[in-house]
């Protein structure tokens, strides 16, 4: 009888599962994911666009500026002062100096306020800016 007990230990031992390759490969896919995700700054608010027919998709939209209709701006969750705006804006276009700056402008928003936007993102030696419009 003990040399079956022994037998039947050595035959479970043997019929248990291995995890370590699938927890390697669930690691190495979820570093995978990380690397390849694309980490886009939102503006913080809901925007009502205007309607553009001959509006482009923009694909490598790293910032994103919203201006709301009481003029107010905001960059990455968060209201930004105009004087500050120049300085969030280098700081954004910095950790990617590829990406370019979409403004998502409400219709009620004045023009002067998207000026100021523009023009602190020329500033910053960013030269491409786009305006978020819905298409119709």
């Amino acid at each position: 009888m003990k040399k079956n007990r022994g037998a039947f230990r050595a035959e479970e031992e043997d019929n248990e599962i291995n995890l370590t390759p699938m927890l390697d490969v669930v690691f190495i896919m979820l570093i995978f994911f990380i690397v390849t995700a694309s980490f886009i700054k939102e503006a913080g608010i809901d925007v009502s666009r205007p309607e553009a027919a001959t509006a482009d998709k923009q694909e490598d939209a790293a910032i994103l500026i919203a201006i709301s209709a009481n003029d107010e701006i905001w960059i990455d969750r968060r209201e930004t002062d105009p004087r500050a705006l120049r300085t969030a804006i280098e700081r954004l276009h910095s950790e990617n100096p590829k990406g370019s700056i979409v403004i998502q402008a409400d219709e009620a928003s004045t023009n002067e306020v998207l000026v100021i936007v523009m023009e602190a993102a020329k500033q910053v030696g960013v030269v491409n800016v786009a305006i978020a419009t819905d298409a119709p």
